[in-house]
């Protein structure tokens, strides 16, 4: 599992011209679920992104987590994070886990964020979405086992 994130003051998903979640500041999450992810990287990973220190004191330093900031975040399924580029022109998929696997994961990992105690949105599994993000520093760490 993946998670692609990004130091943000404000994201939305939107499909069809719909919005379907919008966030303050916080994080975007970006995640993508691999053929061999489990649960336990799900539990793992939010626990990782929930206490990430990469929000800023009042010294100006990196040194608070989005818990302590009060921030929400933005999970965005996305299997492009396993798209394999190696070879050709074209991203080879097939390290990304199927429909029926991925998506309980992620389902998962975002009860896993709430659990933490994180305001949690999502966008729709699968759908093609419009998602706007207007990063924070830039902050984006790219976050696996």
């Amino acid at each position: 599992m993946k998670a692609l994130v990004q130091r943000v003051r404000r994201g939305r998903v939107s499909v069809g011209g719909e919005t379907l979640a919008e966030i303050g500041p916080g994080m975007v999450i970006l995640l993508g679920v691999g053929d061999q992810d489990s649960e336990d990287e799900a539990r793992w990973l939010a626990g990782k992104c929930a206490n990430l220190r990469v929000f800023v004191d009042e010294s100006g330093k990196m040194n608070r987590s989005l818990l302590e900031s009060g921030g929400e975040a933005l999970v965005v399924s996305q299997f492009t994070l396993y798209g394999d580029v190696s070879k050709g022109r074209r991203p080879s998929f097939v390290h990304a886990a199927d429909p029926e696997i991925a998506e309980p994961l992620v389902e998962k990992f975002t009860g896993y964020l709430r659990e933490h105690g994180v305001a949690t949105s999502t966008g729709t599994f699968g759908a093609n979405m419009l998602v706007e993000i207007e990063n924070d520093g830039p902050v984006t760490l790219m976050i696996e086992r």
